[in-house]
């Protein structure tokens, strides 16, 4: 039994999935704060069996040791935690609280119960402001935002773990930009109020549930302005996933990879291969830069692939063409 902690969000809906039609069987936790219920049902449509939910707080702890207590876990994948770089900015130590605290609880309840397998989601956030691009897992660490610092907190406090208990093995997975849907277009990302990231800013957009889209900087060191960033499928993603699973069933230590393409794209490049995608035009204007934002930011994913036989496979036409499945078959999201 694999445990998901928030399970029921954007990139753990697509990992439960991933992991149900692997062969595993999955336990979801997550308080619901920014996900729905509805997407496990949905995962469980998919898949024809069955991933089990406990609506639970990793900072209850309680009710945190009864899911341990009620299911024979013998791994976890830690999605649970806020996420918007910009409100970390404004509520920092809320975000630290929330993310920080809650990995300290879940570590120390899976202590007690003897399992010592763990897949992190970390973010590359963590690299900060390179002067160099590609970023690999050598890159020096330093985020430039509190939601990026709560990762590299938690990769330290884990990688301290792992020095005082040697027998534990844990994946830390650095995501670079998740977009698109699972290809039935039943699940997807669903961003309550106006979207942080760009590609569900985009569909909705195109679907006419927002006026325009807001470029926040067309001033960066980049070709045309904008900020550059690798965009990954997130079922990909999910799959990195099960792959690191399946390497720390293996063997105890602990280590970082990058999950990313390896290829930039600019803001405004992504809005045209929506453009072509919908055969329709994005509405867009340029704000400010936003605090804590960086010019280029793109991945060197060679040693998920030496390591973890694992590399992105879906392109960029293909994202934006499950991407806006997605929003045309759900206008409103989960609801």
């Amino acid at each position: 039994m694999i445990l998901v902690t928030g399970g029921a969000g954007y990139i753990g809906s697509h990992t439960c999935l991933e992991l149900l039609e692997a062969g595993y069987e999955v336990v979801v936790v997550d308080n619901l704060a920014n996900s729905h219920y509805e997407s496990i049902r949905r995962v469980e449509q998919i898949t024809g069996k069955t991933c089990y939910f406990e609506q639970i707080d990793l900072l209850d702890r309680d009710q945190l040791e009864s899911v341990f207590a009620k299911y024979k876990i013998e791994a976890v994948i830690h999605l649970a935690g806020l996420k918007a770089v910009g409100e970390s900015v404004e509520i920092p130590l809320h975000y630290y609280h929330q993310n920080v605290t809650g990995t300290i609880y879940l570590c120390e309840v899976m202590q007690k119960y003897g399992v010592k397998k763990l897949v992190f989601s970390s973010s590359a956030t963590v690299y900060g402001v390179s002067e160099e691009v590609p970023l690999d897992e050598t890159s020096p660490l330093g985020a430039t935002n509190p939601y990026g610092r709560t990762k590299i907190v938690i990769e330290e406090m884990l990688r301290d773990l792992y020095c005082s208990k040697p027998d534990w093995s844990i994946a830390l997975l650095r995501y670079f930009n998740p977009v698109g849907a699972h290809k039935s277009g039943l699940i997807g990302e669903d961003p309550s109020g106006i979207p942080n990231n760009l590609i569900p800013y985009i569909t909705q957009v195109a679907i006419g549930k927002l006026e325009h889209l807001t470029v926040f900087g067309d001033d960066y060191p980049t070709k045309d302005g904008t900020g550059v960033r690798d965009y990954i499928h997130v079922v990909d993603l999910a799959r990195g996933h099960v792959k690191a699973l399946q390497k720390i069933e293996q063997e105890a230590g602990i280590d970082a990879y990058n999950l990313g393409t390896g290829n930039g794209y600019s803001v405004l490049e992504m809005i045209q291969a929506f453009e072509k995608v919908t055969e329709q035009t994005i509405p867009y204007v340029v704000s400010e830069r936003r605090p804590g934002d960086i010019a280029i930011c793109y991945a060197d994913p060679t040693k998920a692939y030496k390591q973890l036989n694992w590399q992105a496979e879906k392109g960029l036409e293909e994202m934006c063409q499950d991407a806006w499945k997605w929003q045309q078959m759900n206008p409103l999201g989960y609801k």
